[in-house]
C-alpha cells in the first residue's frame, strides 16, 4: 500500500475538514501551461527523481498524494511528497535542475475530498465549494488552493480519491 501524508482531523465542518499536518518535505517540478497537461508534464522529472535520477542515484518511494498549485491560469507547481521521516537535508540532491526539494513545515489545513475523474471544472467547482464553505466559517486562508490526486491514472474514474485544500492561517 502506498504510504500517504499523515494528517489528524481536527474538526469536520460543512462540506469540508480542518487538518493539521506535520513538517513534510515535497519534490517540486514548475511548468507552464494549462491545468491538465501540468500534472503530465511535471510528473516525468519527479518521478526520475524518485527512482534514482539524483546526485546519490537513490530511490525514493512513492507516497501519496500527488500535489498540484496553480497561482495563475498559466503557471503550476506539481509536488510528490517524500516518505515520513526524510527531511529536507537528507534528501538526495536532484540531478534534473527543474526538480527542487521543499521543507513544509507544520500547518492547518481546510480540506474538501471529493471523488471522480481528473477534469478541470471538477477541481475548479470543488476549489469553489470549498472557499465558500470556509469563508462561511468565517477561516481567514493564506496561498492558493491546490490539489491532491491518490489514484493512478488508470484506477476508474468513479473510484478515483481527490482534494482540494487551503492553508488556514494561525
Amino acid at each position: 500500500m502506498t504510504e500517504e501524508l499523515p494528517h489528524t482531523t481536527i474538526s469536520s465542518a460543512d462540506g469540508f475538514e480542518i487538518r493539521q499536518y506535520p513538517d513534510h518535505v515535497l519534490a517540486q517540478v514548475q511548468v507552464t501551461g494549462d491545468f491538465m497537461s501540468a500534472g503530465n508534464r511535471a510528473f516525468g522529472p519527479l518521478v526520475r527523481f524518485i527512482g534514482g535520477n539524483n546526485q546519490s542515484n537513490t530511490s525514493i518511494a512513492m507516497t501519496a498524494p500527488v500535489l498540484q498549485e496553480s497561482p495563475t491560469e498559466k503557471t503550476h507547481t506539481v509536488s510528490f511528497v517524500l516518505p515520513v521521516g526524510m527531511d529536507a537535508s537528507s534528501v538526495p540532491v536532484p540531478s534534473n535542475a527543474q526538480v527542487h526539494i521543499v521543507h513544509v513545515p507544520s500547518k492547518r489545513v481546510a480540506v474538501r475530498p471529493f471523488g471522480g475523474g481528473w477534469k478541470a471544472s471538477r477541481f475548479e467547482a470543488n476549489r469553489d465549494a470549498l472557499l465558500d464553505a470556509v469563508a462561511k466559517a468565517g477561516l481567514t486562508t493564506t496561498g492558493h488552493p491546490y490539489f491532491a490526486r491518490f489514484d493512478p491514472p488508470w484506477r476508474p474514474p468513479f473510484l478515483k480519491r481527490n482534494e482540494v485544500l487551503i492553508d488556514l492561517a494561525d
